[in-house]
């Protein structure tokens, strides 16, 4: 068989399609148009066993046939590549992490947008708060207590993320679903970890009330109150030695309903546990600690 004369056994072999499929776009498509034997055996060239190369792996990316059929073979191979790059494994979270903080670091808005939405494409709503979100949010704490990021970098990193969490909550859950009130207490201004943890409980099912930063603890008490809340959750980022927060914490745990749940995390959370030993306070170390609370919670544990 003369060079660049292929049966339709190799080429269904090559391509993937098999020889039925083959003689259906050739005959309702023309995709190709093989010569024949003196046998009358189809016979692909080189060119045409590229082109249905091509056809095929743009349809198993999705494009319809029909759609395509007629595409020369430049646009083809740019579907081709686009399919291949689709494919090709997700960076590693770390990856994610370390570009969103470059990109906070540079403020640069779009770049971090870009980030997170990337993140959460490869790893989904759950996967991208635990594995990209929540190690920036700590990161990013971290740059700053050190110096190594300004207010103003911090301060814009905030709205892209608060942003980009808004855009994860699910947009109806049930009335019946238990709700979760969430705040920083009064001295403490960084709101990322309140804002994790908010988009975090309304991704496993918790309608959420955010309340935002700094509010004295009868103000959020009676917020509490007012909405019926299952639980409260408050987030301690900096600084970790405030004289005062002890003292809210417990305003806070007298004013609430006796046995109403109150989860206390973030950064700096861990630092006041000693002076709210007895205080019927749940701390909260990593992301899947307050799953796992909630998850108790509902489970009426």
């Amino acid at each position: 068989m003369p060079k660049g004369q292929h049966a339709i056994r190799f080429v269904a072999q090559k391509t993937g399609l098999s020889p039925h499929v083959i003689r259906v776009w050739e005959r309702r498509y023309a995709v190709v148009a093989p010569h024949r034997s003196g046998t009358n055996r189809r016979l692909y060239s080189d060119a045409e066993l590229e082109r249905l190369q091509l056809l095929a792996q743009a349809c198993r990316c999705g494009h319809n046939i029909g759609n395509i059929a007629t595409l020369p073979e430049e646009r083809l191979r740019v579907l081709a590549a686009d399919c291949l790059q689709a494919k090709a494994p997700a960076a590693a979270p770390e990856t994610f992490v370390t570009t969103a903080l470059g990109a906070v670091r540079a403020l640069d808005t779009p770049g971090l947008e870009a980030v997170l939405l990337q993140g959460a494409v490869a790893l989904g709503n759950q996967g991208v708060l635990c594995r990209i979100v929540a190690p920036l949010v700590c990161a990013i704490g971290t740059a700053w207590h050190a110096g190594e990021i300004t207010s103003a970098q911090e301060h814009c990193a905030t709205a892209i993320i608060r942003g980009f969490l808004g855009q994860l909550r699910p947009f109806a859950l049930s009335e019946t679903a238990p709700l979760l009130v969430v705040a920083t207490p009064t001295g403490q201004l960084h709101e990322l970890g309140a804002l994790l943890a908010a988009a975090a409980a309304a991704n496993v099912g918790w309608r959420v009330t955010y309340l935002g930063v700094g509010l004295p603890a009868l103000e959020i008490a009676g917020a509490v109150l007012q909405t019926k809340a299952r639980a409260v959750a408050l987030s301690v980022v900096y600084p970790e030695d405030d004289p005062h927060l002890p003292g809210e914490v417990l305003r806070l745990r007298a004013a609430l309903p006796t046995g109403l749940p109150l989860l206390l995390g973030g950064r700096a959370a861990g630092a006041y546990q000693p002076a709210l030993a007895g205080a019927q306070v749940t701390f909260i170390g990593p992301l899947s600690e307050l799953y796992a609370a909630l998850e108790a919670l509902r489970a009426g544990r």
